[in-house]
């Protein structure tokens, strides 16, 4: 009887007619594979825990076992550490990026918004057009296939190709189409954000930073595969690299031609200029993709182009990534529809550039608290469902959700207690600094349910259900545009931004309830009651720290235009002082009440800070 665990008796049959005890005629029923002498091919190796008694070694091993069961909480916790160390860096370069931005083009005039739309749309459109292949299909298919017999080496070589290549031929067809894509995204008009002279001016952006779909897409393509060999740091400090050359491009554009309020006006913009900002943005993408080639080999594989699309199960890929594909459009209608309400904007008025402002503020506990944790739990309970362990998944899916719901609690309230500093730190007006701030409310309000949606989609994805995902995400795309309709008929023009937030918040927090409900049938449980009485005394501990935190505030001039909203150093000072506050009260109080949770949640985050 073979002694392989369940993922390898796949490969027992084949392995078993290669292996021959020595001096024998056949193997006896009983005997162990790893006790015969073998000539079977390398990746019988995994039948025999690693060994064979005979025969060559193979000659590149996989630096992780993907056979072994799972990934240990040991490992999830150093992933999760890596992850939020590259996550926060590259973060904290983004804000410097978006000061420098805001620095030499403002934040509420008709040229930046010119770029942010621009600059904004190869995302999208990466986005459609191959999200479906990224991390809800291919870290669990890529986790199955390497249970192959060649360790998913012939199913990541043709995956790849055919996403590579597909995504070229995408990316050089909507370079084409710029002027086509600049009016779809933008209500051109008379007293609004996009003018004619704005509307030109987007689009010849758009020729610059189009071709970053390609980039992104492979940049995609490559991490997703290494998160699933369980190389999880390259994907998120690669961003830090692109970081750093726009800022760069920005420096060098203030430099040669000034800076704000000279570029207010989109029919004043040159060729060069065009040329320098969307250059700049599209080279730090591609760098961004194509130093993770230089961290493949930990993955243990080697990559040769393979245009032979059949036989290796991309069938089964393709039918996952098509429900993601529907989500994914359903994603991206709903994003036309937010830009263009956004656009209907006065041209001083807090449009699309404050909303990606606000946005990846928003982003900042997501991306480093729920991502970081979230990441190396996907593949765990991947491989968990692979194997059928549904109660495994169950288990993984309350415990990250405690977790983050711990962590992102208390982040948000940190944030939204100094968004006031927080537009001050991007805004150069106060007409800047309150649309920034109040946008950002809007949307911190949506930052659990937020979070938490992505954990509950990832337990979906996890058991190969990408289906049940897009016919949600369709409920909670007729939410987000009924709410933008009322929006764009009721909402003034100065706060047209801040309903478009709110909008988002009230149709994230809908999806969330209903992918919890679903999910909680389909695995027969959720351990909801524990949850749900974990967030409320998470919300209830926020309360007092917001109080703290607005209190400290308040002194600080906030609500005064004192020291908090003076200077980007003054508003940098008070954001930390008010955060700070917020935290210290915050986990003051759940230490005081024993919360489980804090000590999970707060290992990654010691580690963190030893590495900093």
């Amino acid at each position: 009887m073979c002694t392989a665990p369940p993922g390898c008796r796949s490969t027992r049959a084949s392995c078993a007619s290669r292996c021959r005890p020595s001096g024998r005629a056949s193997a006896p029923s009983s005997s162990s594979c790893c006790s015969w002498r073998c000539s079977a091919p390398a990746s019988c190796a995994s039948c025999c825990g690693g060994a064979r008694s005979g025969g060559p070694r193979p000659r590149h091993r996989s630096r992780t076992r993907m056979s072994d069961p799972a990934v240990d909480d040991g490992t999830i916790r150093r992933a999760s550490t890596t992850i939020a160390a590259g996550t926060l860096v590259s973060r904290v370069l983004g804000f410097v990026n978006l000061a420098v931005l805001a620095w030499v083009l403002g934040q509420q005039n008709p040229g930046v918004n010119a770029f942010a739309l621009a600059n904004t749309i190869p995302s999208n459109l990466f986005a459609l057009v191959a999200g479906g292949l990224t991390s809800a299909v291919l870290v669990p298919q890529i986790v199955r296939a390497a249970r192959d017999a060649d360790g998913g080496q012939a199913f990541v070589n043709k995956l790849l190709t055919l996403g590579v290549t597909a995504c070229l031929a995408i990316a050089v067809l909507v370079t084409l189409a710029a002027p086509l894509l600049i009016p779809l995204y933008a209500v051109q008009g008379v007293g609004t954000v996009f003018d004619a002279d704005a509307m030109a001016l987007a689009t010849a952006f758009a020729y610059w930073c189009l071709p970053q779909v390609f980039f992104y897409a492979v940049y995609a393509l490559l991490g997703e595969a290494l998160n699933a060999r369980q190389v999880f740091g390259p994907y998120t400090w690669a961003p830090v690299l692109n970081n750093v050359i726009l800022i760069g491009s920005l420096a060098l554009f203030a430099a040669l031609f000034g800076i704000d309020p000279a570029h207010q006006d989109p029919a004043s913009w040159t060729p060069a200029q065009i040329a320098l900002l969307g250059g700049g943005a599209t080279l730090g993408i591609a760098a961004q993709c194509l130093v993770l080639t230089l961290f493949w080999r930990r993955t243990g594989l080697r990559f040769r182009p393979d245009f032979h699309w059949k036989g290796v199960g991309l069938r089964a890929t393709g039918k996952a990534a098509g429900w993601m594909f529907g989500m994914i459009v359903v994603t991206q209608l709903t994003i036309v529809l937010q830009t263009r309400v956004a656009s209907l904007a006065g041209p001083q008025d807090a449009s699309v550039a404050v909303l990606n402002t606000a946005w990846l503020l928003f982003m900042l506990p997501h991306s480093i608290l729920a991502l970081s944790i979230a990441t190396p739990y996907f593949t765990r309970m991947s491989a968990h469902a692979s194997a059928g362990d549904v109660r495994s998944v169950r288990d993984d899916l309350s415990s990250s959700l405690r977790v983050i719901v711990m962590l992102v609690t208390g982040a948000g309230a940190a944030i939204g207690a100094a968004a006031i500093p927080f537009g001050a730190f991007f805004g150069r007006t106060p007409a800047e600094v309150v649309g920034i701030s109040s946008v950002l409310i809007a949307y911190l309000i949506g930052l659990v349910p937020f979070s938490a949606m992505f954990v509950l989609q990832r337990g979906f994805f996890a058991l190969g259900d990408t289906r049940t995902p897009f016919l949600i995400k369709v409920l909670q795309g007729v939410t987000v545009s009924l709410a933008l309709l009322a929006v764009a008929l009721l909402a003034p023009k100065p706060q047209v931004a801040v309903g478009v937030a709110l909008a988002t918040t009230i149709a994230s927090t809908v999806q969330a309830l209903v992918l919890a409900l679903v999910l909680r049938h389909r695995i027969h449980g959720l351990d909801a009651r524990r949850v749900l009485v974990r967030t409320a005394l998470f919300f209830a501990a926020a309360v007092p720290a917001i109080g703290a935190g607005v209190g400290v505030l308040a002194l600080l001039g906030g609500f005064s235009r004192g020291f908090a909203v003076a200077n980007t150093g003054t508003a940098f000072v008070s954001v930390a002082l008010v955060g700070a506050t917020v935290l210290a009260v915050y986990f003051a109080l759940l230490l005081l009440v024993r919360v489980p949770e804090l000590q999970a949640g707060l290992t990654p985050l010691r580690r963190l800070l030893r590495r900093t």
